[in-house]
C-alpha cells in the first residue's frame, strides 16, 4: 500500500523542525514556536498530530524527533523548495527577495516531472538564492556576521532567516551570498562592511545575526538563536 501524503499543514511543520536541526538547534516545540512564531498551544497541536501519523516521536523530555517517514517527507519538501527559489530567480527572473513565500506556495503541489525538469533548468547551480544547499547534506558552515572582528574579511554564505521584509532589507542595503567584504569601523549598533568591489555596506547588528560568513580570522563557531530562524511570515500555518 503506497504510503499517505503529508498535509500540506503537515509538510510546513516538517520543513521547519527540518531547518531547526539543519542549523544546529534542538528540535522541540518550543524552539519551533519561537521560529515559526506561533503559540505554543498551536505548536503542541500540531506536533500531536505529526507524532500520530507517524512522522515524528517525542522523548520523555520532550524533544521531537523524525521517524523514517517524517525524515523522508522533510527532506523532500525543503529540497523541493529550495530548487522553486532558484528556479524562479534563475530562470524567471524573479528577484531573489521575493521567491520564498512563492515557494511555500508551490512547494506542496509539484510533481516528480516537474521537479525533474526545473532541476534541468537550473543547470548547476547547488544552493537556494539564500545560500541553502539543494542537495541536503552538503551545508557549508558559517559563522554570524554579527561575530565577526574589525578587519576580518568575509563571504557571505547564507541568510539563516528567509522573513519576507528581512530579505527586502537585506537585498536594498546591497548583502548577499557570495559577496566578499571586509570589517570595517562603524556606527555602534551597525555592522559595516567595505565590498571588494569599494561598496561601503552597512546593516545593523541584529540582521548581521542572521547572516552566515566564512571569515578569516574566523570567531569561534556558535548556532543561531531560534528567534534568529524566522521561517517565514506566514505565522498562521
Amino acid at each position: 500500500m503506497e504510503e499517505p501524503s503529508a498535509s500540506p499543514a503537515e509538510e510546513e511543520y516538517l520543513q521547519s523542525l527540518f531547518w531547526l536541526s539543519e542549523a544546529g538547534l534542538p528540535m522541540t516545540a518550543a524552539n519551533l514556536a519561537r521560529a515559526m512564531q506561533l503559540s505554543a498551544p498551536t505548536v503542541s497541536e500540531m506536533v500531536g498530530r505529526l507524532e500520530a501519523d507517524g512522522y515524528v516521536s517525542r522523548g520523555q523530555d520532550r524533544s521531537i524527533a523524525f521517524t523514517a517517514s517524517g525524515s523522508a517527507h522533510a527532506q523532500a519538501v525543503v529540497r523541493r523548495h529550495r530548487l522553486i527559489e532558484r528556479f524562479l530567480t534563475d530562470v524567471l527572473g524573479v528577484p531573489w527577495d521575493e521567491v520564498h513565500e512563492e515557494a511555500e506556495r508551490l512547494e506542496h503541489a509539484m510533481s516528480p516531472t516537474l521537479e525533474a525538469r526545473m532541476l534541468a533548468a537550473i543547470g548547476d547551480a547547488d544552493t537556494c538564492p539564500h545560500g541553502h544547499p539543494i542537495n541536503l547534506g552538503s551545508r557549508v558552515e558559517g559563522v554570524p556576521l554579527a561575530d565577526v572582528a574589525l578587519g576580518a574579511t568575509v563571504r557571505v554564505v547564507r541568510f539563516e532567516n528567509e522573513a519576507e521584509d528581512l530579505l527586502h532589507y537585506l537585498r536594498a542595503v546591497g548583502i548577499e551570498p557570495g559577496l566578499r567584504a571586509t570589517v570595517v569601523d562603524g556606527e555602534p549598533g551597525e555592522v559595516r562592511l567595505r565590498s571588494d568591489a569599494g561598496d561601503e555596506l552597512a546593516l545593523t547588528v541584529s540582521v548581521a545575526e542572521t547572516v552566515a560568513v566564512l571569515a578569516q580570522p574566523s570567531p569561534p563557531p556558535r548556532t543561531a538563536l531560534p528567534e534568529h530562524l524566522v521561517l517565514g511570515q506566514r505565522y498562521g500555518r
